[in-house]
This record gives structure tokens, sequence and C-alpha cells, in this order.
């Protein structure tokens, strides 16, 4: 490329720039005088008294649309995550599935789901209104049900924000899933797995538990076990051991990886392909567990600081839990226990990050981070269970810890009422429950999955990468080797 062309393209560019620049100015100033307007109508004229019961309501709503945009963001974890720890032919298939994910979980829970979760539940064990919550064109709100009166001073508007903050929620659990059946699962399976645990599993059984946050709206009802006492403050069993439980019922039904045992049942590993975008996927998560903790105050108070510190110190405590249980075993530590430690440690958390000391905290993280370690080795060697991402022992196991140190008096906080022991035997009634339900439920879905439309794919297809064979795509064409892979198609420019 010789001068003259240089000189060509520079005057291209900054010709560009001052045409972009000079229609940037005349659009500001054509709307100038309806931003002038615009803002006119919303700041109050002066003198006119501010309530404090409406700034405070304002604030509780945007801390929770916030928190929950921060708990929308954990699926790009779970993507990077995922992708990190699999290998490079089933990358885009990742991509995939998380994306559908989120978008069957805010379709399905709208439509019904919500209604099952949070619907009047005189029985206390599944919603009956609020399905395909809606919008009235006269009052701008919530339409409410007919048959559900709000006392004066509810807001019809706080449905609407309190769907998006729960509608993240079921994302967050249906994603679980994915990393457990990575790498030799349908894509159609997947996707009709997704739309039954979104639309029924997760909301009946997330009755039981939270049907009392929307009490007011729904007429004052509670679900069974939240009248019980059960303590899940933001989901260690309603959210990650239900995830935890489906994703071992699919592993169980789908069956392992191709070479992932030998014929004499010895395990063998699979390294994932991006460790680096692995660990980018913890910290993301990590970074969403703020919202998702902090956030399930649905109030802005001075609970979220103490609640953030207690998930910090959690998932500091499984990482170090995780580093040193490692070090230990494979006398090197390993950077795939150690992330899945940290997400440990926030699992764990997830239930008593309300009701517990900051230094209880730090213990429960510990221990979960070893927990987390000793789980992934026990379902990969003795379960003989493939699970590439180590998801149920992440969500399941640590879940389930989680929700029990909720119930130990030991590590209660002396504002929470304390029933003693008596709270550990309602947490494992709790425990019990949800097993019963996810784990029975899932596998009776995976399995009528594999009797109908198949839930594996062909080991030819398995092994040429569900990217090609599931989607038709390269995640990787310049690295492939594949001929006519590469996505370029122009010669190198000269220099």
């Amino acid at each position: 490329m010789g001068r003259a062309d240089l000189v060509r393209i520079a005057c291209r560019g900054i010709g560009g720039g001052l045409l972009t620049s000079l229609l940037l100015v005349t659009s500001l100033l054509l709307a100038e005088p309806a931003l002038a307007q615009t803002t006119a109508q919303v700041i109050p004229p002066a003198g006119m008294p501010t309530s404090p019961a409406t700034a405070q309501h304002s604030a509780d709503i945007l801390w929770t649309l916030m928190t929950g945009a921060l708990v929308f963001l954990m699926q790009a974890g779970f993507a990077m995550l995922e992708a990190g720890f699999t290998r490079a032919k089933n990358a885009a298939n990742v991509m995939m599935k998380i994306i559908v994910t989120v978008s069957i979980a805010f379709c399905g829970f709208w439509f019904v789901g919500f209604g099952l979760m949070f619907g009047s539940n005189p029985s206390g064990w599944i919603g009956t209104n609020w399905f395909a919550l809606g919008f009235d064109a006269t009052t701008k709100l919530a339409a409410v049900p007919s048959n559900i009166t709000l006392a004066p001073g509810v807001d019809a508007g706080w449905p609407f924000t309190f769907f998006f903050f729960q509608a993240v929620f079921v994302a967050a659990a249906a994603a679980i899933a994915a990393g457990a059946l990575a790498e030799r699962t349908r894509f159609l399976a997947y996707l009709i797995y997704a739309v039954v645990f979104c639309c029924l599993i997760y909301p009946i059984a997330g009755s039981w538990l939270w049907n009392g946050l929307f009490a007011d709206w729904n007429g004052g009802t509670v679900g069974w076990l939240q009248k019980l006492g059960f303590i899940d403050f933001a989901g260690s069993t309603a959210v990650h051991s239900m995830g935890g439980w489906v994703a071992l019922a699919g592993a169980l039904v789908v069956g392992p990886r191709t070479g992932k045992y030998s014929r004499t049942g010895q395990a063998r590993a699979i390294p994932g392909h991006n460790l680096p975008l692995g660990m980018l996927g913890v910290f993301l998560l990590w970074f969403g567990w703020l919202g998702f903790n902090g956030g399930s105050t649905n109030f802005a108070n001075v609970d979220a600081g103490w609640i953030i510190l207690n998930t910090n110190l959690s998932a500091a405590g499984g990482a170090l839990g995780a580093t040193f249980a490692s070090w230990a075993i494979f006398s090197k530590p390993d950077m795939t226990f150690v992330g899945n430690g940290v997400l440990a440690g926030t699992v764990a958390i997830t239930a008593p990050c309300h009701t517990v000391t900051p230094w209880a905290a730090l213990l429960i993280g510990c221990i979960a981070g070893v927990l987390a370690l000793l789980a992934a080795l026990t379902v990969e060697t003795v379960l003989k269970v493939d699970d590439p991402v180590g998801a149920f022992a992440v969500h399941g196991v640590c879940g389930l810890w989680g929700t029990l140190a909720a119930g130990i008096p030991w590590f209660g906080n002396p504002y929470f009422p304390a029933r003693g022991w008596l709270q550990l035997g309602i947490q494992l009634v709790g425990i019990s429950a949800i097993f019963l339900w996810a784990f029975g439920g899932g596998l009776f879905l995976f399995l009528i999955l594999r009797r109908t439309v198949g839930v594996r794919v062909s080991v030819e297809e398995e092994l040429a990468g569900l990217d090609i064979s599931e989607h038709g795509n390269i995640t990787y064409p310049d690295f492939t080797g594949i001929p006519g892979s590469n996505a370029s198609t122009k010669a190198p420019l000269k220099p």
C-alpha cells in the first residue's frame, strides 16, 4: 500500500468523522426542546411534598431491578464456564443451550410458571392464578386477577419487577443441568427438558418454598414448607439443589461421554479446551451472585450489605478450601476444582446468608469447597456418572450442605429467631421433599425423552462435535484443520 493510498484512507476517515459529528450535533439541537419539555414534566414543582414511603418504594424497585440484572449476567458466566471446561468442538452447542434456556425461562415462566409458583395457594402446594402476567392499559399496572383485592397502599406495578427478578432465578436453575449433560445430549431433548423444568418442575416446588413472598398480591397464601419454617433465603435448595438433582437424573439417563471410562471402568480425564475462559465464567458467576443473594431482600435496606459480606466470605472460603484440598490430594492445587470451590461457597451460603455470622459464612464456604471436590471425585469414580463441569457436586451437594447449615444453631446470628435443633429437622424435611420431587421428576422426564425423541446423539456425531452435528457451526474455524472451514477467503495483504 503506497503513501497516496494511506492519504486517501485518512481523508475518508476524517471526512466521515466530521460528517458523523455534524449529524450528532444537529440531532441534539433538534431534540433539545423535546428534552426540555420531558424534563419539565418529570421534575415536580417546587414545594411539592416528598413522601418517604414513595421514595423507599422507588428505591426498592430500583434495587430489585439492578440486582436482577446482575443475576441475568450469570448466564454469561454459565456459558463461559461450561464452554471453557468442555472441548472446543462443543462450544457453539453450549452457547445455544444457554441462550434458549434464558428465552424459555422468560416465556414459560411468564405464561404458566409464575402463576403456579406465586398465585393464590390455599392448599400450600400449587398456585392457581396470575398466569400470563397481564398489563392493564387503563391503570398502566399489572392486571390483577378478578378474585384478588389488593389492600390499600399495595402497588399493582410491583409484580412486573418481582417477575423479572424471579424469572432470572428460573433461568439460573435450568442452566445447571446444561453442564452435566454437555457434549453428548441431543439439542431437541434439552429444549424439551428446559420447557418442562421452567414451566412445571421448578415453579411447583417453588410454591412450597417461596409462595409467601407474593402474599400481598395473592391473597395472603403461603407454601407448606414456608409455613413449616423452612429456611432458604435465596435458593440453596429452591434453585441450586433442585437444579442439581435434575442434572444428576439427566446425566444418569444420558450416560457418560464416549471414551470417558475404560472397559474396566477406570475414569479418564477429558480436559476442557480453555481454562481461562472457564475461570472468566467463575468470576462472572461470583459477581452475579452479589445480586442473587443481595437482591433477595427485595428491599433496599441495610441487610443487603451484611448478606453480600457473607456471600463474599463464603466464596473466598470455598476457593481456599478447594485449593488446599486439591493440593493435598493431587500434590498440586487444581484450577478447575478451585473455580468450582468458589461456586460451591456461593451455593452453600445462598440459603443462610441472612441468618449466619460472617465467621460462620467463612467456615460454611471452606467446608463447601472441600465437599465439592470430594463429591465430584465420588460421582466420577464411584457412581460412574459423567458430569463434565461438576454441576451436581457444586449445586446439588453444596446446596444441600448450605440448607443444613441454615439449621445449625451454632452458626446463627443473635437477631434471628432460633428454634434450636428443631430447625435442623425442618431443614431435613425440606431437603427430602425437594429431592423426591426434583430427582424423581427429572428421572421420569429423561426416561420418557429417551423412549420418544431420544436423549443422546450417535457416536459419530459425538466424535465430530455437537457444533457440527447439531448446529452446522464451527466455533473456531481458523484452528480446526477441517478443509473449507477457514473463515478467511481473502489473500493476505502485501506489506
